[in-house]
């Protein structure tokens, strides 16, 4: 009797809205990170808006609501730490009007006076070189489009939320997400489409050649938050990939920026069970080797995600703890974003590497996989690296010291003690690729 009439108030509550069926048999909203689970699990652990009253209980299908949902002012939202559990229902545009129509680059151009060809003629290097920066009203004005842009498509989340994606189908694309200064959130099973900056700048003074280089993740975790659970989603360009933005002054026009970073004093979290598929730069936790107030904080755990056909970043760390274990790396032929490097050892950077398969359908030196950054240390145990379906054992710091003239130690100073069980490299393969991503969760 007590099940029957559970099931008829659940009926109900979900005809107004108020609750929503989760993509399995179980409440995906109710459920929170396990003792052990990474470092989100430090402390008081990571519980989302497991406590949110039936009033805070969402499912959404635009932005609006979604908006609405966080709280009604997205420019506060991210001030709005009362519990709340918000389902995701289909797909939500985030690059819409706030009649949720579509809206491309001329909307947020109009009244500022930026124009790319203009822009193009103004900053060509034949004409203004690559020692120094740009400047001048059509970059003021590039800025300002973009900034427009910023105030339309980044979305703020407040404290104690879980946003959970309902039937297998959820995506929020077009935008980003902002976890700012908050604390305790949890996002799950939603695919994830990166999205576009339709005003990237040129910058002739990075690098030999000059870059475009554009704002906005996917989801950015900054400015001290604390315990977040990101787990099952996927991230990927979609049909926006870097080639389709063709090359300006023989560089990329790149518009994507990263996919899942961490920065700014941000800590405690754990990112398990992604996808990670078709992009350049995908995870960079620690955004400046000046920002020495990041020393003790960048306390990451990256476990059985699965990186396919990705560029670089996998992830990138500075100063953090960060402990990576049991993913998957998989490259195929028939992509664009080849293989670049996997773990980025940064300024002060403890990353402590265990049980990862890299699985390669070309030719890569092992001494390639890690990056040195201006880091000197890195602990990496257990590496499994197969080319061309010949594989092994790799001694991955042995490889890079070997390959490379910067030379690592192992010395990190730390050992992770918030796991469960760490697996043999050789059951990671089957074991990621059946269960990581949106639309996995068992």
């Amino acid at each position: 009797m007590k099940k029957m009439i559970s099931t008829i108030l659940a009926a109900f509550l979900f005809s107004f809205g108020v609750i929503s069926v989760s993509a399995t048999s179980n409440d995906l909203g109710s459920e929170v990170l396990q003792p052990k689970d990474g470092w989100a699990s430090f402390g008081n652990g990571t519980t989302g808006g497991a406590k949110a009253d039936e009033k805070h209980i969402f499912t959404v299908t635009n932005k609006s609501e979604l908006i609405e949902a966080l709280g009604g002012d997205n420019k506060s939202n991210g001030k709005n730490d009362t519990p709340k559990i918000i389902y995701v229902k289909g797909t939500i545009e985030l690059n819409v009007d706030e009649n949720n129509n579509p809206i491309g680059p001329e909307y947020y151009a109009e009244g500022t006076g930026y124009d790319l060809e203009e822009y193009l003629k103004a900053y060509n290097p034949e004409k203004w070189g690559y020692e120094k920066e740009v400047e001048g009203e059509l970059e003021d004005a590039r800025a300002e489009a973009q900034k427009k842009q910023k105030e339309q498509i980044v979305i703020n989340i407040g404290s104690n939320t879980s946003i959970i994606g309902i039937d297998n189908d959820a995506k929020i694309i077009g935008g980003s997400l902002n976890l700012s200064g908050v604390k305790n959130i949890i996002i799950r099973n939603i695919e994830f489409e990166a999205p576009r900056d339709f005003f990237p700048q040129w910058d002739p003074t990075d690098g030999d050649y000059g870059e475009w280089n554009s704002e906005y993740d996917n989801i950015s975790i900054t400015n001290n938050t604390e315990n977040v659970w990101i787990d099952h989603c996927t991230f990927t360009d979609g049909e926006n990939t870097d080639a389709s933005f063709g090359k300006y002054f023989g560089r990329t026009y790149q518009q994507h920026d990263g996919l899942l970073d961490v920065t700014n004093g941000a800590s405690y979290v754990t990112i398990s069970y992604n996808k990670f598929e078709d992009h350049d730069k995908v995870m960079l936790i620690g955004s400046s080797d000046s920002k020495t107030t990041d020393k003790d904080r960048l306390k990451v755990t990256v476990h059985h995600n699965y990186f396919k056909d990705v560029t670089q970043r996998l992830p990138r760390v500075r100063y953090g703890e960060v402990h990576i274990y049991n993913n998957y790396y998989e490259y195929t032929n028939d992509s664009e974003y080849l293989f670049d490097y996997a773990f980025g050892v940064g300024a002060e950077s403890k990353i402590y590497a265990e049980n990862n398969y890299f699985n390669f359908s070309y030719d890569v030196d092992p001494s390639q996989i890690i990056r040195y950054w201006k880091g000197i240390s890195i602990y990496e145990d257990g590496s499994f690296v197969n080319g061309k379906g010949k594989g092994s054992r790799v001694d991955l710091v042995k490889a890079h010291n070997q390959g490379n003239d910067a030379q690592l130690n192992e010395n990190v100073g730390w050992k992770p003690s918030l796991y469960t069980k760490i697996q043999p490299t050789q059951a990671v393969p089957a074991n990621v690729k059946a269960k990581a991503g949106a639309g996995k969760i068992k």
